[in-house]
């Protein structure tokens, strides 16, 4: 399949400048319409006590699915199921099981952000000869 670009050439060649002219205006048109999408992936928020019990609040009082309260929120669906089932993040106890796995992921993120010395690769074994090889 062509490419525009050899299309483009194949004209030149030829001498087809008002189909070039053509295109350059049509190229002009779609540049003037052409807009910045915005981006389909939300940042997620930190969750917090108050952010969950606004994530049960609204689980209790709307008829709202899990997908709807975390998007509305702006968290990763997975959390507001944490939330709802689990009660997760309901208090802010650093004792709490997610407390304590996200300070254990924070320190290995520290401690692997040091390059480690790697140890020398070992010597291979010289190969064997065997008669066959002559």
């Amino acid at each position: 399949m062509t490419t525009l670009r050899e299309f483009e050439d194949a004209l030149q060649a030829q001498g087809m400048n008002a189909a070039l002219t053509v295109l350059a205006k049509l190229r002009e048109r779609d540049k003037a319409r052409r807009r910045v999408a915005p981006a389909r992936r939300i940042s997620g928020r930190k969750m917090t006590p108050e952010l969950a019990a606004h994530v049960l609040e609204l689980h209790r009082t709307t008829g709202m699915t899990q997908q709807e309260i975390a998007f509305k929120v702006g968290v990763n669906q997975g959390r507001v199921n944490e939330v709802i089932k689990h009660g997760k993040w309901l208090t802010d106890d650093p004792a709490s099981p997610e407390a304590q796995a996200r300070d254990k992921a924070l320190r290995r993120m520290a401690e692997t952000s040091t390059p480690k010395k790697r140890p020398p690769p070992r010597p291979r074994p010289a190969r064997q000869l065997s008669l066959g090889d002559f």
